[in-house]
């Protein structure tokens, strides 16, 4: 699928990336039938879940859906009558829970349609539960939180860097993950799903920003004790008002890292920007004066024009970190659940490298939970530390690109 036509030869969608690893691992080392029957075999006295690293700040985790509709857009598949329609999560520090499920990593409906779609041998059932608890009341501070909206890439979903966004949860922020329909795998709650598109039109990272300058909105809304949920479900306790909507900070992945930087330039309401190897396609050209990070891995400003051009005109705080041994996928889920599911299906170390890179994945997690953290805290809640200084001791793998 190529959501965006401008730039089709980097347009990395995670299907795409998992379709081609399949060909190269289970066609030359594990067949499809095998690996089916080995995840049967390893399930059948007890499935064994995937499971996703826990989040390192003093709060606990909450979350809750939204199923939103923007009534100021028409839906770009459904036609005349129909608004553009999203589903998205909040997530935020919580109090201390009783009895409150773990929300899952995907629905299983989203879950399942994602691994029939890339031909991954795994049970749905098996798919990762979070660290947060559906529908804990916030945690109650003397002051609101600070915000995040998360942009996915092409062909991924909302929980695609749980990792990052249930890190920064437990650290204080409140977290909007937003699933952009059409080139994502969601569920909504009347059980209907959408798919990445197969014909046109395509969402490129226009449209994507389109969708982040909407959820603004919603976020505006949340702050003014306004419940933005279009089937009126309640909202956790004290999450209205809880939200600082003058404190916003954007970040997405690939696509979505495209998308954060085209909302920041149309959007004053988001104050810092942090891109996770994003293309930067179609170019950009106009100037950012606010912070940007920018975590490259495999589109560098070495091997990519755009992404030089685009450090070029980023005229406030900036910086450019990359990990030894990043690929695309590393900086996100993929870093620690690909490696278990390979245990299971047979995989060498050289299979799992091929798809996630060489950087070991436990660092890869805590690469992932400590830059954008320190990012976020120096710009939107002024608290510096010394992590994004310079080359750090602690991460000897994080290499300062200036």
């Amino acid at each position: 699928m190529t959501t965006t036509p401008a730039s089709p030869r980097t347009d990395l969608t995670r299907r795409r990336l998992l379709a081609a690893a399949l060909v190269t691992w289970v066609g030359a080392a594990v067949p499809i039938s095998a690996a089916r029957q080995a995840w049967a075999a390893s399930t059948a006295p007890g499935p064994s879940q995937l499971t996703l690293p826990r989040p390192t700040g003093p709060h606990p985790v909450g979350t809750v859906p939204l199923h939103l509709v923007d009534t100021s857009r028409p839906d770009p598949v459904a036609g005349p009558g129909h608004h553009r329609e999203l589903m998205a999560s909040v997530w935020y520090p919580a109090c201390k829970m009783k009895d409150l499920p773990r929300a899952p990593w995907m629905t299983q409906g989203a879950l399942r349609a994602l691994l029939a779609d890339v031909g991954f041998p795994l049970d749905p059932a098996l798919g990762p539960l979070t660290a947060a608890h559906v529908g804990a009341p916030v945690h109650q501070t003397d002051h609101r939180l600070p915000v995040l909206v998360y942009s996915h890439g092409a062909g991924s979903h909302r929980g695609d860097h749980t990792i990052m966004v249930q890190e920064l949860a437990s650290h204080g922020y409140a977290v909007v993950t937003v699933d952009h329909t059409y080139d994502t795998f969601s569920e909504f709650p009347d059980g209907r799903l959408t798919v990445p598109a197969e014909v046109p039109p395509f969402l490129g990272p226009r449209d994507f920003a389109t969708d982040i300058r909407f959820v603004l909105d919603v976020v505006e809304g949340l702050a003014a004790g306004h419940n933005p949920d279009v089937d009126g479900r309640p909202l956790p306790q004290g999450l209205l008002g809880a939200l600082d909507s003058r404190c916003i900070g954007a970040f997405g992945w690939s696509k979505g890292g495209t998308a954060t930087a085209l909302t920041m330039l149309a959007d004053q309401r988001v104050g810092a920007g942090l891109g996770i190897d994003g293309p930067m396609q179609p170019t950009i050209t106009t100037d950012l004066d606010r912070p940007f990070m920018m975590m490259t891995a495999s589109f560098t400003r070495a091997a990519m024009p755009d992404v030089a051009e685009f450090w070029t005109h980023l005229r406030g705080w900036r910086l450019n970190i990359q990990a030894d041994g990043a690929v695309h996928k590393t900086y996100g889920d993929d870093a620690t659940l690909i490696p278990q599911a390979g245990k299971v299906l047979g995989m060498t170390n050289q299979q799992i490298q091929d798809m996630i890179g060489t950087l070991d994945p436990a660092r890869a997690v805590r690469i992932q939970q400590a830059y954008p953290l320190a990012f976020f805290d120096l710009h939107l809640r002024h608290r510096r530390g010394h992590l994004l200084d310079g080359p750090s001791a602690a991460f000897p793998e994080v290499k300062f690109i200036p």
